[in-house]
């Protein structure tokens, strides 16, 4: 005669199988809601913020202050497809690449971000 805990498990067993079609169409919706989840709270946005800043770069012309990803402030003096001729100082000027292009800086001494460029937000 089985014990009670062998009776026990195979009772359990036996009414897991009796569910398992309902739990495999919460599992399927589940993982779907991670999926949207996913899409809306991480890969949407990072494609908005790619897309700013492609524009941003593509938008910056001959003069524009800026600042590169790496801290460096300049005006643009020549631009030669990927490459970007900045001065940074009296007769010094280096060559960095437009993806390296951060920010551009506007005429009242603020910077205008790459996410923040089409934003104009007031406060009160």
């Amino acid at each position: 005669m089985p014990s009670p805990l062998v009776s026990t498990l195979v009772q359990s067993a036996a009414d897991s199988n009796d569910n398992a079609g309902g739990s495999f169409v919460f599992t399927l919706v589940f993982f779907g809601l991670i999926g949207a989840a996913m899409y809306f709270l991480m890969i949407r946005p990072q494609r908005r913020r790619m897309r700013q800043t492609a524009d941003l770069q593509k938008s910056i012309t001959e003069g524009d202050e800026i600042l590169t990803t790496s801290g460096m402030y300049g005006f643009v003096t020549a631009m030669d497809g990927d490459t970007v001729w900045l001065s940074i100082a009296d007769d010094v000027e280096v060559r960095v690449s437009r993806a390296a292009i951060a920010r551009k800086v506007v005429e009242g001494g603020g910077e205008v971000a790459a996410d923040d460029e089409g934003d104009s937000k007031s406060s009160s």
